[in-house]
């Protein structure tokens, strides 16, 4: 399809979405009333009895001694998965409010742990009771992160019985910080215990017994056995990845990045060698607020994330501020050091176009363009920016002769001049000139 005739499409594929849109919806915190009811008929004296816990938190503040989560759905334990997050969230269509009711409905029983040392808690006592020597978290099986580690690298949800520190009052406290992560209505916990023995799946048992296997080693196995990232980021978030006595805790953000960018390098390496896609293709994707345009072009792999927010969006709330820009990019052999500007989106987007890529066993250069517009009122995480790259090579494509046209046909429906995009980034300003490389890897 052309490209001009791809971009009538697509307006008109947007039309209808937005047609179909609900309404923005900024009554948010009346779930937090919700919930409060439903802890109040759910907890028994200093307990909450029968609940059923879909996944772990570890907090990133005060690093390296942190806070760490057992979540649970209070009072929907018969829908626990759908409290994960996921790739079928996606596939669901949920909206922001709908982000926002999940993560605010997750009861998030907290410790203070240190990283390293299962023993060095703060101001509560051993889960599971007594003192004794602290112990790594390598050989925590017992206890909170014992209970924690069972959560996290089971395949279905885990029945658990968490002892709170008496009856606190929770906090409902939810500000931005939460939402970006799965968090809600945070509680002391003081004990935790299974109600039945969690199903491990095979492969996570073998990358559980090999003291010896490096945690990047064991991410790439565990995802070539056709684990997604989420649930790979959560295993390694519980300290179950690396050598030995070196696994630590690590802050569920971190994790999340830490993986796309371990299993991006991964997929770089396997299309290395492969031919280059034959022409220049442009895909494009729109969800919550975000639009994503995806140009491929012929030649070795180079990538980059350029990012347009809009005034009034989340990330850019002064309507009078102007539209705000970031970009990163990496050649052949990647980069050497972590992304600033667009941080957790580089590395979420820059996984699904090499998924892609590996798909077709091709390989080429990338631009991404995500357009942040004034819908995305609410932060969902950058799982979001993930499904929707993934998602843009479904279904119709547009072609160009040249990646000038490309870039102009794009140009032309985004919040920014074509000059000032690029001024920002590095592929539209200079990729026309190593077109070359495309007859080279012929």
């Amino acid at each position: 399809m052309r490209l001009d005739e791809f971009i009538e499409y697509e307006a008109n594929e947007r039309a209808e979405r937005r047609r179909l849109a609900s309404e923005k919806d900024y009554g948010i915190l009346d779930h937090l009333d919700s919930f409060e009811r439903r802890f109040d008929e759910h907890v028994s004296d200093d307990a909450v009895v029968g609940s059923v816990s879909p996944s772990i938190f570890v907090g990133r503040a005060d690093y390296p001694n942190v806070s760490t989560g057992l979540l649970s759905p209070v009072g929907r334990e018969e829908r626990a998965a759908a409290f994960e997050t996921s790739a079928a969230w996606y596939d669901e269509g949920v909206s922001i409010s709908d982000v926002f009711d999940r993560r605010t409905s997750l009861l998030n029983s907290t410790r203070g742990v240190d990283v390293a040392d299962a023993g060095a808690t703060a101001d509560v006592t051993s889960a599971g009771g007594g003192g004794g020597p602290a112990e790594s978290v390598h050989d925590a099986w017992d206890g909170w992160l014992g209970v924690q580690r069972e959560v996290a690298i089971a395949d279905r949800p885990v029945d658990v019985e968490i002892g709170l520190d008496g009856r606190p009052d929770l906090d409902f406290d939810v500000g931005t910080e939460d939402i970006k992560t799965p968090t809600g209505p945070r509680a002391a916990a003081r004990t935790a215990d299974l109600g039945e023995n969690p199903h491990v799946p095979r492969p996570v048992k073998k990358t559980l017994e090999d003291d010896d296997w490096r945690a990047e080693g064991a991410m790439t196995y565990l995802y070539r056995r056709g684990f997604d990232v989420y649930e790979i980021n959560t295993i390694l978030s519980a300290g179950a990845l690396g050598r030995g006595e070196n696994r630590r805790l690590v802050p569920t953000r971190w994790s999340i990045t830490a993986v796309d960018d371990t299993v991006g390098q991964f997929l770089r390496g396997s299309i290395r060698d492969n031919p280059t896609v034959d022409r220049i293709e442009v895909h494009r994707n729109e969800y919550l607020g975000n639009a994503f345009w995806v140009i491929l072009v012929p030649g070795r792999w180079e990538y980059e994330l350029v990012e347009m927010k809009s005034p009034g969006s989340i990330w850019n709330p002064d309507p009078e501020a102007g539209v705000y820009l970031a970009a990163a990019s990496e050649g052949r052999e990647g980069r050497t050091g972590y992304v600033e500007e667009t941080a957790g989106a580089y590395y979420a987007a820059r996984l699904g176009v090499l998924e892609h890529l590996d798909e077709r066993d091709r390989q080429a250069k990338a631009l991404v363009v995500r357009h942040v517009s004034d819908d995305y009122w609410g932060p969902v995480g950058v799982w979001q920016v993930r499904e929707a790259v993934r998602n843009a090579f479904e279904g119709e494509r547009g072609t160009a002769e040249t990646f000038g046209e490309a870039v102009r046909g794009v140009a032309d429906h985004l919040p920014v001049s074509l000059g000032r995009l690029r001024r920002k980034s590095t592929l539209a300003a200079g990729l026309q000139a190593n077109l070359a490389d495309f007859v080279d890897a012929e």
